[in-house]
């Protein structure tokens, strides 16, 4: 990966919440995007096939009003029939190799790795653009998930050379130490969506990236 691709996967990767009527997630979510969100993952554990595609659709049109990319969690199907930017696939949704040829060029394969270093190593061969560890904090999403140790981020600078996603109750008070330890990406949903001014929290997180970046060594940054 270039490293002006590498430098657009910089910054807070904004996760739809569960449980929102259509009208209220899409008015959150552009509310996220007024703050400076460029990347949003559609996440909807949903059974219902018909909402998760009008919804789909709907996102997509929004984040691309906005110059956002629009990442589908666990789905590829969903994401080539609405054309989004890209996929994140877990650990059961599917082969990270098989995604990467159905996808068109350009558009991005995250992969979830949980606290397995080789997980993301494999992920990276397989040709994932970016690789997530968490939970980093306990996580009302996913309270099971297995603590992700700071040091996987470092690792992934520098044996990898992926982008890093973090990803488990991530909020602005425990941000700076993941941006220090090397994370790329924070992956947000409740202290994001659940703010009562989402705008303003999401551009304060872009703050912190702001603030990390010239904390950096030039050879560091992204």
């Amino acid at each position: 990966m270039s490293d002006s691709a590498r430098h657009a996967l910089r910054g807070l990767y904004a996760i739809t919440p569960d449980g929102l009527a259509a009208k209220d997630l899409l008015a959150r979510v552009e509310a996220a995007l007024r703050g400076g969100v460029s990347l949003v993952q559609y996440r909807e554990k949903s059974g219902d096939a018909r909402r998760r595609a009008e919804l789909a659709h709907a996102l997509q049109s929004l984040c691309r009003r906005f110059g956002a990319r629009l990442i589908v969690n666990d789905d590829l199907r969903l994401a080539l029939e609405i054309n989004a930017d890209g996929v994140h696939l877990g650990a059961s949704d599917g082969d990270l190799g098989a995604a990467r040829q159905a996808l068109a060029p350009g558009c991005l394969l995250g992969a979830s790795c949980y606290a397995d270093f080789e997980r993301a190593r494999r992920a990276a061969a397989a040709g994932a653009d970016y690789v997530a560890f968490g939970a980093v904090h306990p996580s009302s999403t996913k309270p099971l998930a297995v603590p992700a140790p700071l040091s996987l981020f470092h690792r992934c600078r520098v044996e990898l050379g992926v982008p890093a996603c973090a990803i488990g109750g991530i909020t602005v008070r425990n941000a700076a130490p993941l941006l220090a330890a090397g994370a790329d990406l924070l992956a947000v949903v409740a202290d994001l969506f659940e703010a009562e001014d989402i705008a303003a929290r999401a551009a304060t997180y872009q703050q912190l990236f702001e603030e990390a970046s010239r904390d950096l060594p030039q050879s560091a940054t992204l």
